[in-house]
């Protein structure tokens, strides 16, 4: 009677004892999942770092968490014979398992071979939490990444606003300025020294102009004037008016323009400044001699247009910003910083889009998507 009784009291304090390790494992993984400033991969070491201990044999037992492809082990899986695994959900999808391994093979065996049921239940509550908890840090980082994105449209907005005031303003002065200073270019007799300094007041003025323009643009001030257009001839001649720079440079450029290519609706004034805006940025990218290709190609339902220059391309962090407005990686007084947002902005008010790749020392890539032209009258006018 007695040996009953002991024997029922040591398998009572056995069992508690693994009831204490459990709670003390789910207590560790609550910790380690509510630390802050951790990254997903550095919790999901210090989780399975805590499993081997939890379980019966923790001197045999190797831990294994796999999460969307990467594992993070505990241990050696080489030798493993026995193994307990749960599947880590994240919205009713396996993301990945917990799997819990021994080592030996002669284990006592039940009906989950060496493992309790407790243990079931175990692992089951940790693939639960780390699916929840994953579940979480992805919704918080889509919810910010919302944030930003409404910031950003707001800042473009504001930023829309200003630009559309600072060009109105701009206008009428430049407008005076350029005005007389051609008045006074057509004075008889003027003195060299004051012709030339005329004729700089003048080219002066008219850069200025182009700056309001491009800020009007910007500022979506300008709305396209969209007729039935063949991107391929807007290609042509703007390559025709940027090939004797290129030359200078020691840029090719070159043209590899689809035979069977659809109209698009647009406006061919705007499209050719997308394309000479795209070209001058990739010229400029080139230090010594390249090549800028510009290639157009035919979807199931639009038109791309790529330009794609051997230049010094562009580090993940500027490629980030590139379309932003006002931003250069141009030494004052050599860029306004609004060529590519000028370019993201017509492109987006032709229904299309833009988008762009690149890494340094491997020149840059941007593709520009236009919805193919629908139900529009044919423009029979020069695209000049």
């Amino acid at each position: 009677m007695s040996q009953n009784v002991g024997r029922e009291t040591t398998e009572a304090e056995s069992a508690l004892r693994e009831r204490v390790k459990e709670l003390a494992c789910l207590y560790a993984i609550a910790r380690i999942l509510a630390a802050p400033d951790c990254s997903l991969d550095e919790q999901v070491r210090s989780v399975v770092a805590v499993l081997p201990p939890a379980w019966q044999f923790p001197d045999k037992c190797v831990a294994r968490i796999t999460v969307d492809g990467n594992d993070y082990c505990a241990g050696e899986f080489d030798n493993v014979r026995h193994v307990q695994n749960a599947e880590i959900l994240v919205e009713g999808k396996r993301r990945g398992t917990i799997d819990i391994g021994y080592t030996d093979e002669r284990m006592p065996s039940g009906e989950e071979g060496p493992f309790l049921e407790e243990e079931r239940q175990l692992i089951e509550n940790i693939a639960e939490q780390l699916g929840s908890h994953i579940e979480r840090r992805e919704n918080e980082h889509h919810r910010r990444h919302l944030e930003e994105q409404l910031r950003h449209a707001d800042r473009l907005a504001t930023i829309g606003q200003l630009a559309s005031g600072v060009a109105h303003e701009m206008n009428e002065p430049l407008a005076s300025i350029l005005g007389f200073a051609q008045l006074a270019l057509k004075a008889p007799y003027l003195p060299k020294q004051l012709n030339s300094d005329l004729q700089q007041i003048v080219d002066s003025a008219m850069r200025g102009r182009e700056v309001v323009k491009k800020l009007l643009l910007f500022a979506r001030q300008a709305p396209p004037r969209k007729v039935l257009c063949d991107l391929n001839s807007v290609v042509r001649e703007t390559v025709l008016l940027l090939d004797a720079s290129g030359r200078k440079r020691g840029v090719v450029l070159e043209q590899q323009l689809s035979s069977d290519l659809p109209r698009v609706e647009g406006d061919p004034v705007q499209l050719r400044q997308v394309i000479v805006n795209l070209v001058v940025n990739a010229m400029q990218a080139i230090a010594d001699h390249g090549s800028v290709v510009l290639e157009t190609r035919a979807r199931d339902r639009s038109v791309e247009l790529v330009v794609a220059d051997t230049g010094c391309g562009m580090t993940p962090q500027i490629l980030e910003q590139v379309f932003d407005p006002f931003f250069t990686t141009k030494d004052v007084g050599e860029g306004t910083g609004l060529g590519l947002s000028v370019v993201h902005g017509i492109v987006t008010a032709h229904g299309g889009r833009i988008c762009a790749t690149s890494a340094p020392l491997q020149g840059a890539r941007f593709v520009v998507t236009l919805p193919r032209a629908q139900n529009v009258l044919v423009d029979n006018r020069s695209t000049s």
